[in-house]
């Protein structure tokens, strides 16, 4: 009986002292360390870019521009104004948007329609989502 304490007392012993030994082993990395790798991967350009994630991507081997900034402003500003630029965070390829349509009522006939469906309790709490039919 005594045996088999001792033997359970010296497993014990045995187990705390590897996990101390392993802790030790893989200590805090010191904020100049992680800051020194944090700069050496970004210049190798392995850092994950902000915003939305995903892989990091390999840095362009592509010439430089031959463009100056204000040509590269004029053609961004034209893109806008055409519709062609995604939204702020959203990846991918640009997506039209549908062609504006011009309205057949007036402001007046849509306010009426608006205060009937009120009337109704046809219309839906903001926030709520979008009305069933």
């Amino acid at each position: 009986m005594a045996s088999k304490f001792i033997l359970v007392a010296l497993a014990t012993a045995a187990t705390l002292c590897w996990e101390s030994a392993s802790a030790q082993a893989s200590a805090p990395v010191s904020r100049e360390q992680r800051k020194a790798d944090t700069a050496t991967a970004n210049k190798a350009g392995r850092l994950a870019p902000a915003g939305q994630g995903g892989a990091p991507q390999a840095r362009s081997t592509a010439a430089p521009t031959t463009k100056t900034r204000a040509e590269r402003k004029a053609e961004t500003a034209a893109a806008a104004k055409s519709g062609q630029l995604a939204p702020a965070g959203q990846g991918g390829t640009p997506q039209a948007a549908p062609p504006a349509t011009a309205s057949t009522k007036t402001r007046e006939q849509r306010k009426a329609e608006t205060a009937e469906a009120a009337k109704k309790g046809q219309l839906v709490p903001a926030g709520q989502g979008s009305p069933t039919k």
